[in-house]
């Protein structure tokens, strides 16, 4: 499957499922699944390393371009983009020897569809 099929599955799930939280309370299952990925990006490497995989040149970037930045061993960066994985924030795929990573679009969708502030409204 290649990267832009990943980029439009799901796109408009992703805005329809969450309401921001100002218009309708969350309910528990939403709850849970937004709380592990806020949880996941709640450590510093792990909004880093989101960071340098949206940023890359190409939208997807190799485990062997995301540990020289950081001051950790290879198997700390290994773990952290498993996290990142598992909350459903970034997708991959073995090719070769490496694995590749990218950003799921449809996972900041959701997170910014949560947080988006109701227009035309300031306190």
């Amino acid at each position: 499957m290649s990267n832009l099929e990943l980029e439009m599955l799901g796109q408009d799930d992703a805005a329809a499922c969450c309401s921001p939280m100002v218009r309708e309370p969350l309910d528990e299952e939403a709850a849970v699944d937004l709380a592990k990925m806020f949880k996941a990006l709640s450590d510093p490497v792990r909004l880093r390393l989101l960071s340098l995989i949206a940023s890359h040149k190409g939208g997807e970037a190799c485990v062997c371009d995301l540990t020289g930045p950081f001051d950790v061993s290879q198997p700390t960066i290994s773990h952290h983009l498993k996290v990142l994985r598992e909350a459903g924030l970034v997708g991959s795929e073995r090719r070769g020897t490496w694995v590749y990573y990218w950003v799921l679009p449809a996972a900041l969708a959701k997170l910014s569809a949560l947080l988006q502030a109701p227009a035309g409204e300031s306190r």
